[in-house]
């Protein structure tokens, strides 16, 4: 019974998943002129993008909504429902409307498409049936058929769903291109979390809140340990008269050097540090330095000015508090 259970919900999983690419691969005929020029009249419009639906199509007007407004595309929700309830007083000259229905056919559809062609707004329809009310009514009809949907009895949607968000993605992105949206942007509309601080924090911004530990090459390997010591990062910078980095002695030197020598009295910085130590320059991205540690296998980093001269350390522990990784 258990195994029988197991491979009856593994193979539901992969037909879903089969009957979704498959969907997806319908999709791309629907690349065609009409959507050429619905991308190109929001990209020339100087209003938002309004986006409506009912139900589950709601719920992908609201996903789209929020793609477009974090890649540079004004946007905004309206419940079809409500929109003749007073919600249609957001919609404004320039706008364009984009409505999104399976059917084309329900009935709050057919009571609001009317009220939308008399605002005079440029109408985008995303619907699954080219014959619908809604499809025959739109300036530009962006179809998404499907043969079923991914659930058993062809009734949730699933297939539609994935269709209609797959193509408000390729909206989205298409105007992010045509805007030359870049990554520097995207990161002034994702200030916050972790994905925002990937694209804006700097190792500038984070060795300043910690010491900085640094020796010269001839500091005594009892006073490396008391710097490496008292400013907590695991390691230690070696340094010249004119702060240039010479090399770095982390707590594996040291532990190395103790498995060697048993009186290091008379060693001094210079005899245990590593040579040539992976630096990074303070206006690099944080995430940088976190790519840096993972194909270096470390866990510290040098940062060092324009001139090469030394500033401080970045350590794992402070990409892991940024919420870098």
């Amino acid at each position: 019974m258990g195994l029988k259970m197991d491979e009856k919900i593994r193979d539901i999983a992969l037909q879903t998943l089969e009957i979704e690419i498959e969907t997806l691969e319908n999709l791309k005929s629907s690349i065609n002129e009409d959507f050429v020029s619905a991308v190109k009249a929001i990209f020339n419009s100087h209003g938002r993008v309004v986006v409506t639906g009912i139900g589950k199509s709601a719920i992908v007007a609201q996903k789209i909504v929020a793609t477009m407004n974090s890649t540079g595309t004004p946007a905004l929700f309206m419940h079809a429902a409500d929109a003749i309830h007073g919600d249609l007083g957001m919609i404004r000259t320039d706008d364009i409307i984009i409505c999104i229905s399976k059917s084309g056919d329900t009935p709050e559809i057919k009571v609001l498409v009317p009220i939308l062609k008399n605002f005079g707004n440029p109408l985008i329809a995303i619907a699954a049936n080219e014959d619908s009310f809604l499809a025959r009514s739109a300036d530009f009809l962006l179809l998404t058929p499907i043969g079923k949907e991914a659930d058993p009895n062809n009734l949730a949607p699933t297939a539609s769903t994935t269709a209609q968000m797959s193509m408000g993605d390729a909206i989205a992105t298409a105007l992010l291109a045509l805007r030359g949206f870049s990554s520097a942007d995207f990161a002034q509309f994702h200030p916050g979390g972790a994905l925002g601080k990937q694209l804006y924090l700097r190792v500038a911004d984070i060795y300043v809140q910690h010491e900085s530990p640094f020796v010269s090459e001839r500091e005594s390997v009892q006073n490396t340990i008391v710097e490496m010591t008292s400013k907590r990062l695991g390691a230690v910078a070696v340094v010249d008269e004119y702060r240039k980095v010479l090399g770095i002695i982390t707590d594996g030197d040291l532990r190395r050097m103790l498995e060697k020598k048993e009186d290091f009295s008379t060693l001094y910085a210079g005899a245990i540090m590593s040579r040539n130590p992976i630096i990074l320059f303070r206006d690099e991205l944080a995430v940088r330095a976190l790519e840096l540690m993972r194909i270096k296998s470390i866990t510290q980093l040098i940062i060092v000015d324009d001139n090469n001269a030394y500033l401080g350390m970045v350590h794992l522990h402070d990409l892991l508090r940024e919420g870098i990784i």
